[in-house]
């Protein structure tokens, strides 16, 4: 994995690095993006977790893509390191611009061609780049493809979408993908979830006749799945029985002790 953009090593923290990272986190806190959520990581605030949640009407629906953020010492003369979490095991690549291993190719973090990054940009300028990248249409982010036919973003879009239910969200919720998530991120998926469980049985029930379809990465010729929403459907129904009983259970231990503070004591900031 190259370490041009890995942002997992840690490294020797610098006075203006900490400065401009508080300074972002602030920007966040009082300006914050929609479906956008951050927490500072306990022990290093130049190492930060970040949670996007793929925007209404595109093939991300609903998902949950996990990224860390990892500020250099020279930062912001030089942009952050991300990573995205969200790739089922290193085996879903979601968008020509996310590969499996966790690379986000962006020009502004100098892992694609194009404008550069500028000081003047932020934590805040990079994630709303990479919200960006889940559009409607993420086939035409490919370079070459940006024409292409209707049957083929159509097709990119199932497989996307597939995967989005199968692993950004059943997995995140359920799997062991998400194990390193704090706590704070895991509340805003889990309240998300309860709040929009019907439209995800509703998305999954318009999807239901692409049941033993195959469906093909175009970018990744040897990535094939076969559709299976039935499954997805049953693990969404078991993971929704089990937030409804845990979040029931948070309710009554309130509503015994009334001095009890139910919230989160982490520090986080977030979008609707």
């Amino acid at each position: 994995m190259s370490m041009f953009w890995d942002p997992i090593p840690a490294y020797v923290q610098s006075a203006p690095c900490l400065l401009r990272v508080k300074s972002d986190l602030v920007a966040i806190h009082n300006d914050p993006a929609p479906g956008i959520h951050v927490v500072a990581d306990e022990q290093d605030i130049t190492l930060v977790h970040c949670l996007l949640v793929g925007p209404d009407k595109t093939p991300y629906e609903g998902g949950f893509f996990y990224f860390i953020v990892r500020f250099p010492p020279n930062y912001p003369i030089a942009p952050p390191k991300v990573k995205l979490m969200t790739t089922g095991g290193s085996k879903v690549r979601f968008n020509p611009n996310l590969y499996r291993d966790g690379k986000v190719c962006l020009s502004i973090l100098g892992t694609w061609e194009g404008p550069g990054w500028s000081p003047a940009q932020s934590l805040t300028s990079v994630l709303i780049s990479i919200q960006s990248l889940l559009n409607e249409k993420p086939y035409h982010n490919e370079p070459g493809y940006e024409h292409g036919h209707s049957d083929e973003v159509e097709q990119y879009n199932q497989l996307i979408q597939h995967e989005t239910l199968r692993v950004a969200v059943v997995g995140m919720l359920d799997d062991d993908y998400s194990i390193n998530l704090p706590q704070p991120l895991r509340q805003v998926m889990e309240n998300y979830f309860v709040s929009n469980y019907e439209t995800y049985t509703a998305l999954i029930d318009s999807r239901i006749h692409l049941n033993g379809k195959t469906l093909n990465d175009p970018f990744r010729k040897e990535y094939q799945k076969q559709a299976d929403y039935d499954r997805i459907k049953k693990r969404l129904q078991s993971i929704h029985s089990k937030l409804e009983s845990k979040y029931a259970d948070k309710k009554m231990d309130c509503d015994l002790d009334s001095s009890f503070t139910c919230s989160s004591e982490s520090v986080m900031w977030s979008g609707n």
